[in-house]
């Protein structure tokens, strides 16, 4: 999918007082008397509703009709929100606002507010809302009367044409790029019960207020109201479309029961092949992956650099710390030849960082690689999770910063790690694995020295030798795993005692050990 979707702005052409007074008239005409009247809003009503609702029963969002849920791919991706009916989409606003309908795998109905001189205006649907195939959807939407998303748009990349930026849509999903990117990873508003054998819970955003800029703002303020079983949630998203785009998100959660196991600021990926996992032989691309790497951010201000892996099984990894600087699914591979795809363009994927804005305590990052055969799979997550989880009728609030940018810069001025890759000796058998880094000149070889260790199995050598195709080094770590199955390696270049990169981790895995080879 590309983010450059282009649409013409007619505010040059319209009077900024005219342009105005239209808004808000199509919008009231949108929403009944018995609505605008007294719909008073702020921050505070997402949070007094979320705190009511936590008190009540859960009950399960409202759906689409399955009229609109039968249908498929190809007839769905044809109802598309009439551009000339966008909002904002011709007001002195830099920001305009369009809609997705409910149907195929968007079933839950989402009820959508615009907020202005701080009151709310419900969004209606009527049957000119979406171009579709055929009006007997146009018909079913205007009946249902909600949406199952929506996305924003800004002059992102140029001044003259508003770019689509960021989309919420299913469950509580959204994605964003910053100036020249392609829409990638996802992030989510929480995770519950990941991989947990109960089966995962998915909290979803029910209700969503957006904030009308003014004419010379360059953010925008969403609110959104998440309800789950367990529990519920009211968010406030600070978006900031630039180079890098970024987000400030608070959150204020309101648990239902104990929920031992859940995922802060989870993040949402894909990782086929590439680097450690080399490529099955009917894929002419070398690499095909939205991130290829966890990079953490400790509390002592350890980088590590985790590559990421398609296994045969799935595999969970925890990374204990306290207060954490940060973590991320990060894309840093930025050449086309590297992939070789000239539909999807992964060289253009954004990076998503997640940035505690305070401290987030003891507790750990949880990555979960679950084995894919397919690129249209998600099979990367990654989020917080803290110690001790969440406890029934005890408020939690957290704030973080997302930032979607093309690689992170962990250590100023220090190298990083910029490739992975493995083989096995010809000579012994023993597993060989390569590590790129960047940055090291052939005069700072000299002084620098290679700390590697495993947990099983024996690190037999190791060695550095200069790498002047990326102005770096290259390092070969030799490995027998002997009788392990499993085995955690860890390699960090020092100067004199001193780290001067990323800390590269890896967990090898004896070939046939899940799946009977």
């Amino acid at each position: 999918m590309t983010v450059n979707h282009l649409y013409p702005s007619l505010s040059a052409l319209i009077k900024a007082g005219l342009c105005a007074f239209l808004l808000f008239f199509s919008l009231s005409s949108l929403a009944s008397a018995e609505n605008v009247k007294d719909a008073k809003f702020s921050h505070q009503t997402v949070l007094d509703l979320a705190k009511k609702l936590a008190k009540e029963p859960y009950k399960l969002p409202k759906q689409a009709p399955i009229s609109l849920t039968r249908l498929d791919a190809e007839t769905y991706q044809k109802i598309r929100f009439q551009q000339h009916a966008a909002i904002w989409g011709n007001s002195p606003s830099p920001f305009s606002i369009q809609l997705f309908a409910p149907g195929f795998l968007y079933k839950n109905l989402v009820n959508i507010d615009i907020v202005e001189s701080g009151k709310s205006v419900p969004i209606n649907v009527t049957e000119s809302s979406f171009k579709v195939p055929n009006p007997e959807i146009a018909k079913a939407l205007a009946q249902v009367g909600k949406y199952a998303g929506f996305r924003l748009h800004y002059p992102l990349n140029n001044s003259q044409d508003k770019n689509e930026f960021i989309i919420f849509q299913g469950a509580s999903y959204f994605r964003a790029v910053s100036k020249g990117q392609l829409y990638g990873i996802s992030a989510r508003g929480l995770a519950i019960d990941v991989a947990e054998p109960k089966g995962e819970e998915h909290p979803t955003f029910t209700h969503f207020w957006i904030e009308r800029p003014g004419r010379e703002q360059k953010a925008i303020v969403v609110h959104a109201l998440l309800n789950s079983k367990s529990v519920t949630g009211a968010y406030r998203f600070g978006i900031y479309p630039d180079d890098p785009t970024h987000m400030d998100v608070k959150v204020t959660l309101f648990p239902r029961a104990d929920i031992p196991h859940i995922g802060l600021a989870p993040l949402t990926s894909m990782f086929l092949h590439g680097g450690m996992v080399p490529a099955k032989s009917t894929d002419y691309r070398p690499e095909v992956h939205n991130s290829q790497a966890l990079a953490i951010t400790t509390g002592n201000n350890e980088h590590l650099w985790r590559p990421l892996n398609n296994p045969s099984s799935l595999q969970i990894s925890g990374f204990m710390d306290e207060h954490t600087k940060g973590f991320g699914l990060i894309q840093r591979d930025r050449q086309f030849v590297n992939y070789q795809d000239l539909e999807a363009h992964y060289e253009l994927r954004p990076s998503l960082w997640v940035e505690p804005i305070e401290d987030w305590g003891k507790g750990q990052v949880q990555l979960f690689e679950i084995p894919s055969n397919a690129d249209s799979n998600d099979n990367i997550v990654a989020y917080w999770r803290p110690e001790g989880g969440l406890k029934k009728g005890q408020t939690f609030s957290y704030n973080y910063r997302l930032i979607w940018l093309n690689d992170i810069n962990p250590m100023p001025g220090k190298t990083k790690i910029v490739r992975s890759a493995k083989g096995q000796s010809s000579e012994d058998g023993n597993r060989v694995m390569i590590i790129d880094f960047s940055h090291i000149s052939a005069e700072q070889l000299k002084t620098l020295s290679i700390n590697a260790s495993s947990n099983h199995g024996k690190v037999v050598k190791t060695k550095l030798i200069a790498n002047p195709n990326i102005d770096g080094a290259r390092v070969f770590l030799t490995f027998n795993p002997e009788n392990a199955d499993v085995a955690e390696l860890r390699l960090q270049l020092m100067n004199k005692n001193i780290p001067i990169s990323e800390t590269w981790l890896y967990r090898w895995i004896k070939p046939g050990l899940f799946t009977g080879e």
